[in-house]
Order: C-alpha cells, then sequence, then structure tokens
C-alpha cells in the first residue's frame, strides 16, 4: 500500500488544492495532512489507502501501467473521505482516526459543504482522465454513488427496527446494506483500474465482483472492531456501536445463535435502559458468548474466498495478483 500511497500521493495532492481554500483546508483535516489552522499534522493520520490501492493494483493486474489508474484512485480516495465527513455527522461520532472528526472541529454545515466538495472534486477527476477510458469510469462510479446512497439509508433505517420478531433485520438484509455501503467503492476501485487499463467488460466485472466480496470482509472485521477494538488503536470509543443501537453482524449473529446468552442479549437490548458504560460491557461479553465474534470472524473468511474466488476468474499478472492476496490477507488481519 505504501508503493500504491506513493505513486497516487501527488495527483491526490493537486486535487484537494484545486478546491475552494476553505473546503481544501478541511479536506487536507480530514485526510490526516494537517490541523484545524492549516499547518502539517504529526499525529494526523492518512488512513489505510485500501481503496487506492485497490485502483493501481487492478489496472496492474490486467498488464497495465499503475499509473494508468491514478486519477480513479484519487477519485474513490476522495468519495471514501466525502462518505466519511457525512457518515460522522449522520452517527454523531465526535471522533475520526483519534481526532475530532471534520464537523466536530469545524461545524456540521462546513462538514457537509466539504464532502460535497470532494464529491464534485472525485466526478471531475476521473472526467478528465487522459485517453480513452474516462467515459466509461465515470459510469462506474456514478453507478457506484447510487449504491452508497441505497447502503447508507439502509443502514440508517436498521437503527429503528427491532433486534428480535417481526420486522427484526436478517442476515441477508444485513449483506446487501454492507455490500452497497462498504462493498460497493471498493469493487468500484478494482473496476477502475481495470476499465482504465482497458479491460474488457468481463474482467471488470471480475474485479467488481472481487472487490465487493473484499468489502463484506472488510465490513465484518469494522464491525468486530466496533464492539471489541481497542480505542488506542481505532481511534474510536469503546463499544462505539453497541452504545449507538447499531445493527451490526456480531449482534445479529449473536442473537440468531439461541440460547441463554443470545436470550439474556436480546433481553438486555429490548430494555428501555441506554446501552452505555456496564450495560454496553455486559452486551459485548453476552455477544461473545452467544458465537456472535466467531460468527463474524467466520464471514470474514468466506467473503474473502469468496473474493479470491472471483479474482482468478479475471486473467491477470501474477505479480498484481500476489500483491493483491497479500492486501487481502491484511483486510482480515487489521485492528483498525
Amino acid at each position: 500500500m505504501e508503493r500504491c500511497r506513493a505513486l497516487v500521493r501527488p495527483a491526490l495532492v493537486d486535487a484537494v488544492g484545486r478546491l475552494h481554500p476553505w473546503t481544501g483546508e478541511m479536506a487536507a483535516y480530514a485526510l490526516g495532512w494537517t490541523d484545524t489552522t492549516g499547518r502539517p499534522d504529526p499525529v494526523g493520520s492518512e488512513g489505510k489507502g485500501l481503496r487506492q490501492a485497490l485502483a493501481v493494483l487492478g489496472a496492474e493486474s490486467v498488464g497495465a501501467d499503475g499509473a494508468d489508474a491514478v486519477p480513479g484512485a484519487v477519485a474513490v480516495e476522495l468519495v471514501h473521505t466525502f462518505s466519511l465527513l457525512h457518515d460522522d455527522i449522520m452517527d454523531a461520532d465526535a471522533l475520526r482516526r483519534q481526532r475530532p472528526a471534520v464537523w466536530k472541529a469545524y461545524g456540521t454545515g462546513p462538514a457537509v459543504l466539504a464532502g460535497d466538495a470532494l464529491l464534485a472534486q472525485a466526478v471531475g477527476t476521473l472526467a478528465e482522465a487522459p485517453g480513452p477510458h474516462a467515459a466509461a469510469a465515470v459510469r462506474c462510479l456514478s453507478g457506484t454513488l447510487n449504491a452508497l446512497v441505497s447502503g447508507q439509508a439502509e443502514d440508517l433505517r436498521f437503527e429503528d427496527r427491532p433486534w428480535c420478531g417481526p420486522g427484526a433485520v436478517g442476515p441477508e438484509e444485513y449483506r446487501s446494506m454492507a455490500e452497497h455501503k462498504t462493498g460497493a467503492l471498493l469493487g468500484c476501485a478494482l473496476a477502475l483500474g481495470g476499465v482504465l487499463g482497458g479491460a474488457p467488460g468481463a474482467t471488470v466485472s471480475a474485479l467488481e465482483r472481487a472487490g465487493r466480496h473484499l468489502g463484506l470482509a472488510f465490513q465484518a472485521v469494522d464491525d468486530i472492531l466496533g464492539v471489541w477494538g481497542d480505542p488506542a488503536v481505532t481511534g474510536k470509543p469503546v463499544h462505539a456501536d453497541l452504545r449507538r443501537g447499531k445493527k451490526t453482524f456480531p449482534v445479529l449473529a449473536a442473537l440468531a445463535g439461541g440460547g441463554g446468552a443470545a436470550r439474556e442479549l436480546e433481553a438486555l437490548l429490548g430494555s428501555a435502559l441506554p446501552i452505555d458504560g456496564d450495560a454496553a460491557a455486559l452486551a459485548a461479553m453476552l455477544v461473545e458468548e452467544a458465537g456472535g465474534r466467531t460468527a463474524t470472524r467466520g464471514e470474514a473468511l468466506r467473503q474473502l474466498d469468496s473474493a479470491r474466488l472471483a479474482l482468478r476468474e479475471a486473467p491477470s499478472a501474477r505479480t498484481a495478483v500476489r500483491d493483491l492476496d497479500a492486501l487481502f490477507t491484511h483486510v482480515l488481519d487489521r485492528t483498525w
């Protein structure tokens, strides 16, 4: 990922530099480059760089130069950052990567505007990509943006639905939401590498499927970290998802497993008391006892296997496939 980040970074800096100075300042803060005064921030985190790496490796996997995918890598990184800005507002998350979220640092309205600016710049960057594939790349990103909105809408609606009984969120509904909210952009990243690298449609489709399955694995690990992650590493409060009542895979799997721990968990979640402090710690323990953590790890492994299978369906350069396989393993083993 460091190699891909070094390749993409100059173009990403240029894209952010073309924003209005105020939205550009917020974008640089969101990307971990600067603090709220615009000075370089030694404690800022640039994030994992997963999506931009997927775009570059997607191009290399079809025999193209990774540089061909740089506009796609910039676009998906900007879209990802836009989605984080808006997600933090919708979820009322005050922290992002161990620093105040943009909406806490600058205000809600400015954060929304910065997200809008990033989205517009993402589309513009792809539209201006050199070569004959810019239009196809924009179409790919456009479909992904619709999927992202659908996934986020479902995620928000799930919070108002009961944990059990009629109207409860089922596993397939959850997978559909996660595929749209998380898998779509990872699928788009790999697909854009193929599109900008001039790959045929069948190869691009295989790359997109691989990325979508990778996204489901990524979300499963994210769900584990949302319950049991170390706040010093994740940058989020302990038991963040449980406190907010988010429908995540570990909790849904635990409730579906049956047994005493599942029944106790159901009663706890169904009570009128807030899930915080000791109640959140108890809920996390019950989710683990009921098998939710193990089931989620198994889900991540299955989705990674499906991602690797889809990747094998695309004619690919051996070195790039090796790098992608290492990246897939990193998704499973990450701690933040």
